[in-house]
């Protein structure tokens, strides 16, 4: 964790009557009752420290401008949050542009629902959140997180529980300039400018205008660069005197930066082959033979400049050289943005309209390099791969172009020696171009003091275009182009080679109902409401599906090409046990058949009704208790239904089931003149629960379905300020959770399933608990304040299993076992303990104003050695395990990579205001 715990956290809640707590505008109106909307700057420092516990139906905490401006400069708004009980962002580097892993509640990020003054973020393909992406934090007013529930007007088809909310800064009604440089370890360098207009109209009109660039290398590789540029701007006007307004933004973020700290999970030292040979020491790296830090003294390691051993030469067939596929030396490059209007509008008394919408573009991509082969690639098996330059198509050669078992086949030279003999290496990731817009919509009627009600209505429609062209790559292994998509290379026949070429549209209907009544003098508070989500996935696949892993054989647009492969491919073998609906099964026979599936549309329709349900209720004038219920949906993501492809369309399999939840949770809050404290008990109950397993080599993604999962905790905070210099804050988490089945991870020669051991075992990827606290004084002089967290251990698997290889026994003993079975990492990632440390210096004494002032960060002050962010999957069953006929484990794939910890990090930064 690097943000800074400061004391007093709860007191916030008896000093604001009533703050924005939701991502809509809307539901912000809502839940203010008819109140002030637009949250401003002075209202918000009420809060102690900036960190507010509201009072609510929900278990919800909130950071204000006052937090926020201590911590880290640039930091994703992600990490910020990561002092509240219950959540744990692990970052992938210490300055919050290398993104990282979010978990709330052991909701981890694709489950989790993220706004951004009330637009949603979450990859409308695969509900992912990038924290490197977000917002500069000097222009955030509040975020909010709601632990365990998303509002009933939450615009997501992917969030099962938790939700994370942040809005923009409203423009200063006075003309300012605020200016922030700073520095720090591994050649960190930021600047941010911003530039309020001030009211220029005699309508009230204001803005500002910001910018900012940040640049700094890996901790842990030097030759791993990070750039990042961004710019805002906000435009508002008021309309009356009523908190009626109109604000429209607008929003750019650059990212250009090399993957970085990405290590197999294995700490044994020697390197064993499978036939048990010893192959040397294993380094730290990244590589797939190389293995995790043991001291802190490893962490930095060397990625070796390219050396260049091909040479292009007529006649002879030339090989690829490895000059950009090492982890460290690929991009992972995005362009995002968006406009943003949020409005309310009072239509009588009592009753206010908002309407929110929104645009928003994404071109981004990741994943790796590729042998690209000049030669033709026969299709047709019959006879085996014949030598496409030396023998012609016949009976059993079919010769083409295309990307075909995961290879592009170019048919033309590529090196310019002048034949089709070479291999050469390009640039192949998956690239994302993503065009989505919205409103979200929303009336609201004051039935009489105290009473309530409001109709929403939620209108989401991405367009996810999804493809895999190839790039040509420097000498030194460094792209010509980021984003081939751009110049892509072209085969003989002048199209462009992709490894995936899909068109999807997702989109959701929402209406929502919510009704909001105090009883008994107001100390009972009830808020109540149903949604109706209808989501829609409209899919184009235009490349044939050659596995249920996502295999795709893709040909573009030369269908000729593509019927040659289908028809040299016309089927494919499933276990007669998985009972494939459509498949042609022989009686007795272990396998049965169905036709390959070639490109293809299908439209997949999902419809829930959703409740949310919650009260408050005094039981003295410092006592209350809370609680809510709330069912959420997710769809089945773009992978997995693309994956589902494989199947006929009428096979079960063909059908990803929705996960869903139901979440419900209870509490109490004391709150005193010095003393406020929370407690919270939660419980959440999965069906389908969806794991995930991510090979980066393969740049594919293998879903199952965990089936029934039960997950409870507790979550407690307690803030304490003897006096108003000093103030003291703790908190802590416990999570549980049970997986109700075993799952089918493979099956025997005779189809017969093969269990995964997860019934009774933990899910992976969750911290069991957490919990720490800190501190804030206020000497005049100076400012110090510091946090420690300790975030507990997280499970790898979800069968609980080490990381283990079998190798051969050497020559082993008459009778004695041929293979052993080495643990080459635990079972868990062991917990770890961060301390951070803030102090700011104000300028006054040399004649400046109160808002220039000198800032000290400090993250991980002890230079503790520990793991960040897993990279085994959300939720991976085990490490990709091979079965004989019998069902018995003979190898292990490799160790997942994960995201090494960063050190001790120093930052300095001058902020500047006038």
């Amino acid at each position: 964790m690097r943000t800074k715990l400061f004391a007093g956290v709860a007191f916030a809640a008896l000093l604001i009557p009533a703050s924005a707590y939701a991502q809509s505008t809307g539901t912000i109106d809502f839940e203010e009752g008819g109140e002030e909307v637009v949250v401003t700057g002075t209202r918000t420092q009420n809060g102690v420290n900036g960190i507010v516990v509201p009072d609510t139906t929900k278990t919800r905490g909130v950071l204000n401008q006052e937090f926020i401006q201590r911590q880290a400069p640039g930091q994703s708004v992600n990490d910020l949050i990561n002092q509240l009980p219950g959540v744990s962002y692990t970052n992938n580097d210490p300055f919050g542009s290398s993104g990282g892993s979010l978990n709330i509640r052991g909701f981890e990020s694709t489950r989790i629902s993220q706004t951004f003054d009330g637009i949603p973020l979450n990859d409308s393909g695969n509900y992912a959140i990038y924290g490197n992406q977000q917002l500069d934090p000097e222009l955030i007013e509040q975020v909010n997180v709601n632990m365990g529930t998303t509002d009933v007007d939450s615009p997501t088809a992917g969030a099962t529980g938790s939700t994370v909310n942040y809005r923009t800064r409203t423009p200063g009604e006075d003309f300012g300039v605020k200016l922030i440089g700073s520095a720090g370890d591994f050649d960190f360098f930021r600047i941010f400018g911003m530039v309020d207009t001030g009211t220029f109209t005699s309508f009230g009109t204001r803005a500002f205008v910001s910018a900012s660039t940040a640049r700094n290398h890996s901790p842990f590789n030097a030759r791993a660069q990070v750039e990042k540029q961004q710019y805002n701007a906000k435009l508002y006007q008021p309309l009356g005197d009523n908190g009626d307004f109109i604000a429209i933004a607008g929003h750019y973020n650059e990212n250009r930066n090399n993957f970085q700290g990405s290590v197999p999970l294995r700490t044994d030292l020697r390197q064993l082959s499978a036939a048990g040979v010893d192959l040397g020491a294993r380094n730290v790296g990244p590589n797939s033979s190389d293995r995790f830090p043991i001291t802190r003294d490893e962490r930095e390691y060397t990625v070796p400049l390219c050396q260049i051993t091909n040479t292009q030469r007529a006649g002879i067939a030339d090989t690829a050289n490895s000059c950009g596929s090492v982890f460290d030396e690929r991009f992972n490059p995005s362009n995002t943005g968006n406009i943003r209007i949020n409005s309310r509008f009072t239509l009588a008394e009592g009753l206010v309209l908002a309407v929110d919408p929104s645009f928003q573009y994404t071109k981004a991509n990741g994943g790796g390099t590729v042998v690209g082969q000049e030669v033709r690639r026969d299709v047709n098996p019959t006879g085996g791969a014949a030598n496409c330059n030396t023998t012609p198509n016949g009976a059993a050669v079919s010769c083409q172009v295309g990307y075909i078992g995961g290879t592009p086949y170019f048919g033309r030279d590529l090196n310019g020696d002048g034949d089709t003999l070479d291999t050469v290496r390009l640039l192949a990731p998956s690239q994302t171009q993503t065009y989505r817009i919205g409103v979200i919509s929303s009336l609201r009627y004051t039935v009489s003091p105290g009473q309530t009600v409001r109709v929403a209505y939620t209108w989401d429609r991405a367009r996810h275009r999804q493809t895999g062209e190839t790039g040509f790559l420097q000498y030194n292994g460094k792209p010509f182009d980021v984003f081939p998509v751009n110049d892509p290379v072209l085969d003989v026949n002048g199209r462009a080679l992709q490894k995936r070429d899909r068109l999807s549209y997702a989109i959701l209907h929402q209406l929502a109902a919510q009704y909001n009544g105090e009883f008994f003098d107001g100390t009972l508070r009830v808020d109540a409401g149903i949604s109706y989500k209808i989501l829609r996935r409209n899919l184009n696949n235009y490349c044939a599906t050659s596995s249920a892993a996502g295999f795709v054989e893709c040909f573009g647009s030369d269908s000729a090409a593509q019927a040659a492969w289908l028809a040299a491919n016309p089927t494919q073998t499933v276990p007669a046990a998985a009972n494939v609906d459509g498949a042609t099964c022989v009686a007795g026979a272990v396998n049965c058949t169905f036709p390959t599936q070639g490109p293809q549309q299908r439209i997949v329709n999902y419809k829930r009704a959703l409740p949310n349900i919650g009260y408050v209720a005094d039981i003295t004038d410092k006592l209350s208790l809370y609680g809510n219920f709330s069912q959420s949906i997710q769809v089945p993501g773009t992978d997995n239904l693309y994956n589902a492809f494989f199947y006929p369309v009428t096979a079960d399999q063909a059908n990803p089931k929705p996960e869903t939840t139901d979440n419900l949770e209870t509490g109490l809050r004391y709150r005193s003149s010095k003393v406020q404290a929370q407690v919270a008990a939660w419980y959440t109950n999965y069906e389908n629960r969806l794991a995930s397993s991510y090979d980066a080599e393969l740049d594919k993604t293998v879903y199952r379905n965990l089936g029934k999962v039960k997950r409870f905790g507790f979550d407690g905070t307690i803030a304490y300020r003897p006096i108003s210099a000093l103030s003291v804050y703790a908190f802590g988490s416990y999570l549980e959770s049970e997986i109700q089945d075993d799952v089918v991870a493979g099956r025997t020669s005779t189809g017969a399933p093969i269990y995964a051991a997860t019934k009774g075992k933990r899910e992976s990827n969750a911290p069991i608990y957490t919990f720490g606290g800190g501190a804030q004084a206020t000497l005049g002089f100076v400012d110090l304040g510091f946090n420690v967290k300790r975030t507990g251990p997280r499970y790898i698997y979800d069968t609980n299993e080490p990381v283990q290889q079998i190798v051969a026994v050497v020559n082993p003993p008459a009778g004695q076992p041929t293979t052993r079975t080495i643990q080459v990492f635990g079972n868990k990632v062991p917990a770890y303990t961060l301390v951070d440390f803030n102090a700011r210096l104000p300028l006054t004494w040399a004649g400046l104003n109160d808002k220039t002032y000198f800032q000290l960060n400090v993250l991980n002050v002890f230079d503790e050695l520990w793991v960040s962010s897993l990279n085994s999957g959300n939720g991976a069953l085990n490490q990709g395990p091979t079965f004989n006929g019998t069902g018995a484990i003979t190898a292990y794939g490799n160790a997942p990579n994960s995201q090494i910890g960063y050190p001790r990090t120093f930052m300095g930064s001058l902020v500047v205001g006038f």
